[in-house]
């Protein structure tokens, strides 16, 4: 989109007929300004789906993780209940780290979401938008799609990648 402020591209789009400068510029402005909204839509879809589908989902599991070992000790003991829920310890733990890293990146998503809004002129904004919010995107979906995998299917309340590829 900047180069549509480029004199060169004025000149090819005023030779031929398409566009005049003014034209091209006002065209140009309404691109950033669309871009601005999509990426600020879908800032708040990630953040509105962390807080209220992820998060939830990924404690509710851990959860019953964690009464299941509790369970464990109980009946077998210190010793044969740690050997006995080792596995389930450790998938408390990957959840705890994927959660902790999910809200972090939401939060500094979020921060940068506030810092954009406040720059003034849409090309500048746009490119405020992408260098310091689009990139959490992937950052949040890395740790979303790590938790999907972990995530028992009750608990995960928004359907799975591998279901919506065998889905018809």
């Amino acid at each position: 989109l900047q180069v549509w402020g480029d004199k060169k591209y004025h000149k090819l789009f005023n030779d031929l007929n398409v566009l005049t400068p003014r034209e091209l510029l006002a065209r140009q402005d309404i691109e950033f300004e669309n871009y601005i909204y999509k990426i600020q839509i879908e800032a708040r879809v990630i953040e509105e789906m962390v807080q209220n589908y992820i998060i939830p989902g990924a404690v509710a599991y851990q959860n019953k993780l964690i009464r299941n070992v509790q369970g464990l000790l109980s009946i077998l003991g210190d010793k044969a209940g740690k050997a006995a829920s080792k596995s389930q310890i450790e998938i408390i733990e990957k959840i705890s780290d994927h959660m902790n890293k999910i809200t972090d990146l939401s939060t500094k998503m979020l921060t940068s979401r506030k810092k954009a809004n406040n720059v003034d002129g849409h090309e500048a904004k746009s490119i405020a938008y992408c260098d310091t919010v689009k990139v959490y995107f992937d950052e949040i979906r890395y740790h979303v799609d790590k938790l999907e995998l972990l995530i028992d299917d009750e608990e995960w309340r928004l359907p799975k990648f591998r279901e919506m590829l065998f889905t018809r």
